[in-house]
C-alpha cells in the first residue's frame, strides 16, 4: 500500500503536470496571437472573435482556451492543498477566488462561441466581455489574496514563494494597459502562472504551519 503522504505527493505532481502544460500552452496562445495573428489579419478589431477571421478556427480556439482554464483551475486547487499558502483562512479564500475568476474564464470562453460573428458593441458581447470582467476581477483579488496569504506562511523558500503573488500583481497591471494588447498580456500570465506551476512540481509537499488562525510569519 503507498503510504499517504507519497499518494498526495503523487497526486500533486500529476496536477502540477496538468498546470505546466496549460501555463504553457497559454504563454505560446498569448505570443502566437500577439506577434503572428494580430499584425497579419484583415479583420477589424470591433469584430468580438478579433483577430481571427475564420469563424471555426476561433470556436476551435474557444474549446481548446476552455480546457486550459480547467487545468489551470485545477492546478490552483493542488497549489491550495499542497499547504505551500499555509493553511489559514486567507489561504482558502484566495484559492476559492482564484478558483472562481478561472472558473468564469471557462465560461466566457464557450459563452464566445455564440457570440463570434458579433461587434464589440453588440449588447451580446458586451454581456460576454461582462463575464470576463467579473472572472478578470476575482482571478486578480483571488492571487493577490493567496500571493500574500504564500508570503506570510513561510512555507515555500526562494523564489517559489513569490509566484503566486507575481501572478496577481501581474493580473492588476493587466487592468491599467490597452486592449489591444491583451494577447500579449495573457501570454505573460502564462508566464507567471508556468513559474507557479513550476514552483509545485518541484516543491509538491512543504512543511505546512500546523496554526489553525491566521499564519506567523515563520522564516526570514
Amino acid at each position: 500500500m503507498v503510504p499517504t503522504e507519497d499518494m498526495h505527493i503523487r497526486q500533486t505532481r500529476q496536477a502540477a503536470v496538468a498546470f505546466i502544460v496549460a501555463a504553457a500552452a497559454t504563454a505560446v496562445a498569448g505570443a502566437v496571437l500577439f506577434f503572428g495573428l494580430q499584425p497579419t489579419t484583415d479583420l477589424s478589431e470591433d469584430m468580438w472573435r478579433y483577430p481571427w477571421e475564420s469563424s471555426g478556427a476561433f470556436v476551435a480556439f474557444s474549446i481548446f482556451s476552455s480546457g486550459l482554464h480547467a487545468l489551470v483551475a485545477a492546478g490552483v486547487v493542488a497549489f491550495g492543498r499542497s499547504g505551500a499558502a499555509g493553511r489559514s483562512r486567507t489561504a482558502t479564500r484566495g484559492v476559492a477566488l482564484a478558483v472562481a475568476g478561472t472558473a468564469l474564464l471557462l465560461v466566457g470562453e464557450l459563452v464566445s462561441i455564440p457570440v463570434r460573428n458579433a461587434e464589440t458593441s453588440d449588447t451580446s458581447a458586451t454581456i460576454v466581455g461582462g463575464v470576463f470582467g467579473v472572472a478578470g476581477t476575482l482571478s486578480t483579488i483571488g492571487f493577490l489574496v493567496l500571493g500574500w496569504a504564500t508570503l506570510r506562511a513561510g512555507v515555500w523558500q526562494g523564489w517559489r514563494r513569490f509566484t503566486p503573488l507575481a501572478t496577481g500583481v501581474w493580473l492588476t497591471v493587466m487592468w491599467f494597459l490597452p486592449p489591444t494588447l491583451l494577447h500579449g498580456m495573457v501570454g505573460v500570465y502564462g508566464l507567471c502562472l508556468l513559474a507557479m506551476a513550476v514552483a509545485l512540481y518541484t516543491d509538491p509537499a512543504p512543511a505546512v504551519a500546523t496554526n489553525v488562525g491566521e499564519p506567523q510569519l515563520q522564516r526570514a
